[in-house]
């Protein structure tokens, strides 16, 4: 992949900046996202919030903020780290000060989510509202953030966010991630004066601690090569759409999921 740096008109900034949200985790799609984003040439902020993977069912990964950032400056990246709750409609301004510390920021790639199953009988207005805030509202707000900050090469400005077609039985994720399709592709548009492309990627069945045994062993047999997706399937995908060669990659939802049926 050819590095960010080496674009036709890209500034004399050597690393440009993707801020990347939700890398909480070793094991999650955004850890995966910003190392490869760091290996191909970028400097990488990143938001994690240590309340939410404490109470889910994987738990709280101990220093992984500390060994994430370290993963990250071994391929040269500078890193910051921003611990945020994405909830407070607060947090994306903040965030945007603190990633900018290292630089514009080019690239901002959306891995946050609030993710706890429940259906059309049991969901809770505080959960519904909860999912919202975080997958909609956060997601808003931190790409008209970035709308309003953006200042490089017309061209160069890369939105890419994660998505999922969840329904029945996960109720308020499902449909605060449908919301998050429509906000970020009315981006493509909205700020096609900028030169920023939108995207949006559904990653399929990647196993980063929430499937139980059962789907672990049935998923598999639902896609023509027999396996689950990992966090490097989807940071690829992310990287060449956050590169030169993406561009004309735009408005587009991504069905990136192994040829799941």
């Amino acid at each position: 992949m050819t590095s960010p740096s080496t674009a036709p008109g890209s500034t004399d900034v050597d690393r440009p900046v993707a801020l990347v949200t939700g890398v909480g985790r070793t094991a999650g799609i955004g850890a995966g996202v910003a190392e490869r984003l760091a290996a191909s040439g970028w400097d990488v902020a990143f938001t994690y919030w240590t309340p939410y993977d404490r109470r889910m069912a994987w738990g709280e990964q101990p220093g992984a903020a500390g060994g994430i950032t370290a993963s990250l400056e071994r391929h040269g990246a500078a890193v910051t780290a921003v611990e945020a709750d994405l909830a407070d409609p607060g947090a994306p301004a903040t965030v945007f000060d603190a990633a900018e510390r290292l630089g514009p920021v080019t690239a901002l790639v959306m891995c946050h989510c609030e993710s706890v199953d429940s259906g059309l009988l049991d969901t809770t207005v505080e959960s519904f509202d909860r999912h919202f805030a975080v997958n909609a509202r956060a997601t808003w707000l931190l790409v008209r953030e970035y709308g309003r900050r953006f200042t490089g090469v017309h061209g160069t400005g890369r939105l890419v966010a994660l998505t999922s077609d969840h329904t029945a039985g996960n109720l308020p994720y499902g449909a605060s991630k449908g919301a998050l399709d429509r906000i970020v592709l009315a981006a493509a548009r909205e700020l096609a004066h900028l030169g920023v492309t939108a995207n949006v990627i559904n990653p399929g069945p990647v196993d980063t601690g929430w499937m139980s045994d059962e789907l672990r062993e049935e998923l598999p047999r639902h896609t023509p090569l027999g396996r689950l997706g990992t966090p490097r399937d989807t940071a690829h995908l992310v990287d060449f759409l956050c590169s030169p060669q993406g561009q004309w990659v735009n408005g587009q939802l991504l069905m990136s999921n192994g040829g799941l049926a």
